[in-house]
């Protein structure tokens, strides 16, 4: 099972999801930078078993790298996931937050 993306507030209501199922093929699982690849500051921390929330001061970092790895992607779900992922993190502002809910 992929991960579930949403856009949340500080007490953790949902206020908006990626198709409200997330993302059921890991297909960013195929995307995403190794741990191990410190280039990325923000996305190479997204953890596939547990959370990771990314706020107002680390979303435009956030969007520069999922940008990079966007020039990776190939096929029309990739590109359409990324794009998702990228709307949502627009709309983070303070009290609001991007969300990455593991298995």
């Amino acid at each position: 099972m992929g991960l579930t993306i949403r856009l949340e507030t500080e007490r953790c209501e949902k206020i908006e999801g990626v198709d409200d199922v997330g993302d059921p093929h890991n297909i960013l699982h195929r995307l995403l930078p190794s741990v191990d690849d410190s280039s990325f500051q923000c996305l190479r921390f997204i953890d596939w078993y547990g959370d990771t929330t990314f706020n107002a001061l680390q979303i435009s970092t956030f969007i520069t790298e999922l940008e990079r790895i966007a020039q990776n992607a190939k096929t029309y779900d990739e590109k359409i996931l990324l794009t998702r992922i990228k709307d949502l993190a627009e709309k983070v502002s303070t009290h609001t937050y991007l969300k990455f809910i593991g298995d």
